[in-house]
């Protein structure tokens, strides 16, 4: 299994944790507000609030909180969200890429400096990592009662490029382009994942021992719980060894 969705399976693991699935619903309602505000409030006509909506329905985001914060977003009281990204290097040269929403941009970067500081990074100007990531669709379905050699073979069709299976789940990934057709045969299919979204993979990876990667994650979870963040890339290869003592954490 690829670092990025090892990672991706120890946070949703960690997303039961009362604490996190805070953080998580606080990220997704952002995505509702910002979404809802730039393209209305009827996700029939909103191709993003759509997928924030579904995102947050996988999350387990209880109905009422969904359609609160469509409500804020189109009311005259909403929050103005900015997006933002950073860039620059982690502990061990690590590559980070950082996206953010935020209300106060000052905040945002003396937090995200403070952070690289505090962790020996060192932030790094816009676009300087941009070769070292791609950004692809990615879409996390729960794997219960499904075919999967019948999906695969519908889904690369709709252009879906690689498939990875994990205990209860199959991640799919396609190019940037065709998101959108894989998003669209997946409702044909009825099928509706626990999350779907266009995230930026790394093109190459980087090991390094147990102790320097833990330096690392460290870091990366620090981010990972500011509120104006809402997602954090990088390319440390996540070993099966270093997995595992993450998941115990």
């Amino acid at each position: 299994m690829s670092g990025h969705n090892k990672w991706s399976t120890i946070k949703r693991k960690k997303g039961a944790n009362d604490a996190k699935r805070g953080k998580i619903f606080t990220k997704i309602i952002k995505e509702i507000i910002i979404a809802a505000k730039e393209g209305g409030g009827d996700p029939d006509s909103n191709a993003r609030l759509r997928l924030a909506i579904m995102n947050a329905k996988g999350a387990n985001m209880p109905k009422e909180n969904i359609e609160r914060a469509i409500k804020k977003a189109v009311g005259s009281d909403a929050d103005n969200y900015s997006e933002t990204s950073f860039e620059g290097y982690g502990p061990c040269g690590i590559a980070i890429f950082v996206e953010c929403l935020t209300d106060n941009n000052n905040r945002t970067v003396a937090s995200i400096r403070s952070a690289f500081n505090k962790h020996g990074g060192k932030l790094g100007t816009n676009g300087s990592l941009s070769s070292l990531f791609d950004r692809k669709g990615i879409f996390t379905i729960r794997n219960e009662g499904l075919n999967t050699e019948e999906l695969e073979l519908e889904l690369i069709d709709a252009g879906a490029q690689d498939f990875e299976i994990d205990e209860d789940t199959l991640t799919v990934t396609c190019a940037k382009e065709d998101f959108g057709s894989v998003n669209k045969k997946l409702a044909e299919l009825g099928i509706e994942p626990e999350e779907a979204g266009l995230k930026r993979i790394p093109n190459n990876t980087k090991q390094l021992d147990l102790e320097s990667a833990r330096k690392v994650m460290r870091f990366i979870e620090a981010l990972e719980d500011d509120d104006d963040i809402q997602n954090v890339y990088h390319n440390l290869e996540i070993s099966d060894e270093l997995a595992e003592e993450l998941g115990k954490a």
